[in-house]
């Protein structure tokens, strides 16, 4: 996300010149998970450099609900490695990232990014370990049927689908150009399984965008700003879209899978010497599979998350792990254990994919609680190793084996959250209030029937599907 080599105040500011940049837009990212935008006028350079140096000061009661409007003042301060030209603007504009701090010119300590921080220092200097991370980012292109399908094609039967029966090929290649422009580097992009043609006329067509592995940092804003790129884009043809975890309960939900590569002295040691995972990576997944239940507090924030669970729609609901059942917490997928790596090529190959979040998350808080998790597998070997043998699927033995199940509503992660809270509150890495505030929120949806009136109150969930369409 660098614009060439930016890195100093100099150098800004000299791009800001021979560029004629008209705008200066502070960027930002809250408890939400959504891109926020201060935007500044750039062509008084004193002005500028006195942004660029000093940030500004904004409410972060509107942005954090623990923080309380009688000490709301914060400040936004640009980051000048995470720099990028605005390609939505109809005036030339320059977007930084920022970072938030408190009234000591300090990380605030319940900013989400400074909580990754600390779960990532943790992790290495107890470990020396550091982990990658990609994510597989799902969304439903929205739009109205005003002629006839030409080629009709069955419902969920999208899956790398080419066109003319998949819709919207160039619209996906036009966001996946755009991430490039602005140094977002995507693995792939395809049609997925997800294909509604609604009563109403309305058309809704699965895409998945792939990302390159990055460090969890880089991983953690890529997706809020992809997000935002996915919908500019869209809004620009008319089309709306959505990263509702279900848009429907009849149809296949939008997953945000995370694909987890361990790093030791900067070598992919996922998979061991015989090509199966190695036992560091056993100890991670049992260390997640131990917290499985309360990181859905931070993976699945919305009552909407728990009816994918629900629904089955080739998500997961038990926790467990396996080698590639796409319907487990936890898959190994396949490797390319018959080739030998490039020291030049991306070294992230081996991968352990963890398929219960989705895009509603705050990406910062579910890697931050994913990091503490693989922290406690890797310093407890005995007790994770022991979940990691005991919940592996896929074997004969495993049949008929009665497993525990994800959460079925925000109320129940909340629960969890409580039980394990002392986990991610361990050398602040997760500070108490913010942990409070979660679990307060998780509760304010009273969504502990969730389940039961999939069948009983069908019309209130009907609402919950048509709130959160445009969520997150």
């Amino acid at each position: 996300m660098k614009l060439m080599n930016t890195t100093t105040q100099e150098e800004i500011t000299k791009f800001i010149s021979e560029n004629n940049i008209k705008i200066l837009n502070l960027c930002h990212i809250p408890e939400d998970g959504r891109l926020r935008t201060l935007s500044f006028v750039a062509t008084d350079k004193k002005r500028t450099e006195e942004i660029l140096q000093f940030g500004e000061r904004v409410d972060g009661s509107s942005l954090f609900k623990s923080i309380e409007p009688d000490k709301s003042d914060i400040y936004v301060m640009p980051r000048l490695d995470r720099v990028f030209t605005d390609p939505f603007s109809g005036v030339p504009t320059l977007n930084i990232l920022c970072d938030y701090l408190d009234e000591n010119g300090k990380s605030l300590d319940i900013s989400p990014k400074n909580v990754l921080d600390k779960a990532e220092q943790k992790l290495r200097a107890n470990n020396n370990i550091d982990l990658k991370a990609l994510a597989e980012l799902e969304y439903y292109v929205i739009s109205k049927q005003t002629t006839e399908d030409l080629f009709p094609a069955e419902a969920d039967r999208n899956y790398h689908e080419s066109t003319p029966f998949s819709r919207f090929a160039d619209l996906r290649s036009e966001v996946m150009v755009t991430l490039a422009n602005i140094g977002i580097a995507t693995k792939y992009g395809h049609s997925e399984v997800g294909r509604i043609v609604g009563k109403d006329g309305t058309f809704m067509a699965q895409q998945e965008i792939e990302f390159t592995s990055q460090g969890l940092t880089e991983i953690a804003e890529t997706v809020p700003i992809a997000k935002w790129v996915v919908r500019n884009v869209c809004s620009r043809h008319g089309i709306s879209v959505s990263f509702s975890p279900k848009v429907s309960m009849d149809h296949v939900g939008n997953g945000m899978h995370i694909h987890l590569c361990v790093m030791k002295k900067s070598k992919n040691v996922t998979a061991g010497p015989d090509g199966t995972p190695s036992l560091e990576v056993q100890k991670i997944i049992g260390g997640i599979l131990k917290f499985a239940s309360s990181l859905s507090a931070f993976g699945n924030p919305t009552p909407v998350s728990y009816l994918r669970f629900i629904a089955r729609k080739e998500s997961p609901l038990h926790i467990c792990w396996s080698a590639r059942d796409r319907l487990s917490l936890i898959r190994i997928p396949l490797w390319w254990s018959f080739k030998k790596t490039s020291s030049e090529m991306n070294n992230c190959r081996e991968t352990f994919e963890y398929r219960a979040p989705d895009a509603f998350a705050n990406t910062y808080l579910l890697l931050a609680g994913i990091a503490v998790a693989a922290n406690h597998g890797l310093k407890n070997p005995k007790e994770s190793l022991r979940i990691a043998k005991e919940l592996r699927v896929g074997e004969s033995k495993s049949k008929g084996r009665s497993l525990k199940t994800l959460p079925f509503s925000c109320s129940e992660s909340a629960i969890n959250l409580e039980k394990h809270r002392h986990y991610y509150e361990a050398d602040n890495v997760f500070p108490k209030k913010l942990i409070d505030k979660t679990i307060e929120t998780l509760k304010s949806f009273k969504d502990s029937n969730l389940r039961k009136n999939i069948a009983n109150r069908p019309e209130e969930i009907e609402k919950i599907l048509v709130r959160y369409l445009h969520y997150g």
